[in-house]
């Protein structure tokens, strides 16, 4: 098996409500589908969205980093050295991590219809089934209590919640969201790097105090300062989620090392995809950490690649997937299957994609 064309395009799909975080504002998803197509007729397909405020990447950027430097270098490719496949997606060029993400689930993809297995079992898995939770955007309290309170009607048990927009207003936000659902109802908050960290400290005991239970907190500061990421991690009464401070291998033995968070979240786009991601779980193997699987605003081919990650390997304890469940429809036939909180895996080989409705292919 031979790769004989790589293919990209955008898909549209518009959100049930906007998201907002401290850092941006969508009322869409808008990103970008990549499928390689072998000798043998098997298609394999990724997706990379646009996050220029995390990870730089812009749609044009992914683009170019596909057209100029990854589809180049694995036209041709004999997919039965897969591993050299992977190498030349993360060789091929720096940084871009999501451009690399889409090319990297999409040779897993095709790797697993070459030999008519899921890609989880290839990974070892023996779960079906996970369960994610949903994210609430930042808006005034009263606003983010009703969302909250659709989310549980919706079936949701785990809640993430958005702060960091005015830190004053955080306590009442959250203590707003703890009054509307049922008290069994976990809560986690994602700052999205928006604290210093003696605030962050501050609030985050504040709001235990006040008896919020807060599960966890996702980047309380920025992504930089690891430092600062290690201040609160010893002060806080809540446990430190490392999010935009680990874009790889590197990044989270650093954090290991040096004990700077509690837990790990692994996102595929800041990763370069499946490949790099285990070396993460490895890492966190061994240092006894648990991690969480997240996303960015993604739609449902990399939330579906995320998702089979999850049910093959048990370091990956939390589940934040819930970019399919945002989103008003579901373009991609094929895959797992997304219904509420819940994901269901399918037998199917590969990521099991079939096909994405609406995308206008290129190629070189």
């Amino acid at each position: 098996m031979k790769i004989a064309a790589i293919e990209w395009g955008r898909v549209s799909i518009p959100l049930r409500t906007p998201f907002k975080t401290a850092l941006r504002t969508v009322d869409s998803v808008e990103d970008i589908i990549v499928k390689i197509t072998a000798d043998t007729g098997e298609e394999g397909f990724g997706e990379a969205p646009p996050t220029g405020v995390i990870t730089g990447d812009t749609a044009e950027a992914i683009c170019g980093a596909l057209k100029h430097h990854l589809a180049p270098s694995l036209l041709g490719w004999d997919m039965d050295d897969f591993e050299g496949a992977c190498r030349r997606v993360q060789t091929a060029l720096v940084h871009n991590t999501s451009a690399k993400a889409a090319v990297d689930m999409a040779l897993w993809d095709l790797y697993g219809k070459r030999y008519g297995m899921p890609v989880f079992r290839m990974l070892g898995g023996g779960k079906t089934h996970i369960v994610s939770d949903i994210t609430v955007s930042v808006n005034p309290p009263e606003e983010m209590a009703r969302d909250a309170k659709i989310a549980v009607e919706r079936g949701f048990d785990c809640i993430k919640v958005k702060v960091g927009v005015n830190p004053a207003l955080d306590v009442e936000r959250l203590a707003a969201i703890r009054a509307a659902v049922p008290p069994e109802t976990v809560l986690r908050i994602d700052a999205n790097q928006a604290w210093t960290p003696k605030e962050a400290v501050r609030i985050l005991n504040g709001m235990q105090e006040k008896g919020l239970e807060i599960e966890l907190v996702e980047q309380p500061v920025k992504a930089h300062d690891l430092e600062g990421l290690k201040y609160v991690t010893e002060r806080s009464f809540v446990p430190v989620l490392a999010d935009e401070a680990v874009f790889g291998p590197e990044d989270a033995l650093k954090i290991l090392q040096t004990r700077a968070a509690d837990l790990i979240n692994i996102k595929l786009m800041k990763c370069g995809g499946i490949t790099n991601a285990l070396k993460i779980v490895t890492l966190a193997e061994l240092f006894g950490v648990e991690c969480m699987i997240g996303c960015m605003l993604e739609g449902p081919v990399a939330v579906n690649a995320a998702a089979h990650l999850a049910c093959a390997k048990s370091v990956i304890t939390k589940v934040d997937l819930d970019g399919p469940m945002l989103c008003a429809s579901n373009p991609v036939h094929g895959g797992s299957r997304f219904e509420g909180k819940d994901i269901f895996m399918t037998e199917a080989p590969g990521l099991g994609v079939e096909k994405v409705d609406g995308v206008a292919y290129r190629t070189l």
